[in-house]
This record gives C-alpha cells, structure tokens and sequence, in this order.
C-alpha cells in the first residue's frame, strides 16, 4: 500500500493542511514564523513544551527537493498523536514551502536557508531564532535527503564522548542500506556516520543542526536518505529514523 501519490509528493499547500489537522488531534499550538511568498512557515509546540518541559526538536523541509524528508516527518507525527501529547516537543514541519512546491533546495529567495541559520536579521532565520533561543532541549533531529548518497547516513554532534549514530543507523538499515562510501561530502564516514568533533569553519554561513548545538542543544543528528531511492522507501526510512532515535535518546 502506497502512503502518498508520487504526484503529491511536493503538494506544500496539502502538507501543511495535514499538520493542521495533526495539531488539533495531539493539542499542539501552532506558530506561523513568517510567509514564504504566498505560504505560511509554520512550527508546532506541544502541550508540554509550551509549559517549558525539555523538548525534542524536529525539523524537515529546508531543502525543497527532498520531499521524503517532508512527508518521513508528518507520517511519523500521524502515527505517534498519543506521543505528541504527552511529550514534549517542538516541530518545523516544512521551512521552505515553497521550495518544495518547485522541487527546489532553495526558497523562493533564491537562498539556501541551510547556511542561514546564524543571521538574526534574515526574513526566516530570524524570527527561528526568536522562537528557539531560551528553549531547553534535549536533542534534535534535522531530516534531510541527498541527490548522490548511495545509501542513508548521518551527521552526529554530540557532546558525550559515545556515539548514537550506529545504533540509529543499524535499526534504519533494515530498509535501505548505510552508504558505503568512506568520505561523504568531504567529511570521514564510518558505516554512514560522520561524527563532527570540531564545527566546521569552511561553510559559508550556518546550517540549522549546527546552530542548534552552539545554543545548547547537545546532541543533534542530521539524517540523509537518498533522493534517488523509491519514494515510499524513503519515507518509511526517515519515519524509522525518528523512531530509532526517539527510543536512544530518550
């Protein structure tokens, strides 16, 4: 059985209608940061994050043209309502609408919002910051795709010496496969782990995984499945990943 019409894989406007419908059944509040062109940027909270609990950050929807990511995140939502209720957790379920929209990595700017993240004076940047800064969190997870990867990896910031990477891969490679290349986008990997120990200084501005942990998040995982792959496969993939990292972390 299908989860989506392929054809609806990038149908922002029917994405953002099925949070709304997620909000009201899990008692979520729901923000709209700014507009994208003729789209709302929204963000949900959960009862307990509103009353200033520890949450967990989810995000999906930077990039425009990884449309799994998207939709990986609003399944995992529509089958864990019960969790959103008693948990505490603070949600972007799409921050470029319109980039997914056009099947585009950027907004409708023309910007890469993923090295935007620093910049408090920017259109989204800036208001994500106002409504992150003072939270207490305890870890994030950003949901991504990737064109060239030939198998699902991840990005680990942590400020514990162990690593959580493996564990979380090995429960997703029961769908698609870890990538086996050794260095991925210029970073070592390890079985589809690359585990940061330094920031990067090369980038030109700040992806949000990265600005996260420099406000204090400490551990956030950046989750890659290929683009490429079967649609429905990606997703079922990215709804594991939150699955597997939810039942490590936590």
């Amino acid at each position: 059985m299908k989860l989506l019409p392929n054809h609806r894989a990038h149908d922002a406007q029917h994405l953002i209608q099925r949070w709304r419908v997620l909000a009201r059944a899990a008692g979520c509040r729901i923000k709209t940061l700014c507009r994208a062109g003729d789209m709302p940027v929204i963000v949900l909270e959960s009862a307990a994050a509103q009353a200033g609990e520890p949450a967990v950050y989810l995000s999906t929807g930077v990039h425009g043209d990884e449309a799994g990511s998207a939709w990986g995140l609003l399944i995992w939502a529509e089958k864990h309502i019960e969790d959103l209720k008693r948990g505490s957790f603070l949600i972007a379920p799409c921050l470029n609408p319109v980039g997914l929209r056009l099947n585009t990595r950027i907004d409708q700017r023309g910007f890469d919002i993923n090295r935007r993240f620093h910049d408090s004076a920017d259109a989204l940047s800036g208001p994500w910051q106002q409504w992150v800064t003072g939270r207490a969190m305890r870890f994030g997870l950003c949901l991504h795709e990737d064109y060239d990867a030939q198998g699902i990896y991840l990005y680990e910031l942590n400020h514990s010496p162990q690593t959580v990477g493996h564990d979380v891969i090995a429960r997703c490679s029961r769908i698609i496969a870890p990538d086996p290349r050794r260095n991925i986008d210029g970073q070592r990997a390890n079985k589809g782990v690359i585990r940061r120990r330094t920031l990067p200084t090369h980038l030109p501005g700040m992806p949000e995984a990265i600005e996260l942990h420099v406000r204090g998040c400490p551990v956030t995982l950046t989750f890659e499945s290929p683009s490429e792959f079967d649609f429905d496969t990606r997703v079922r993939v990215q709804v594991k990943f939150v699955e597997s990292a939810l039942a490590l972390l936590v």
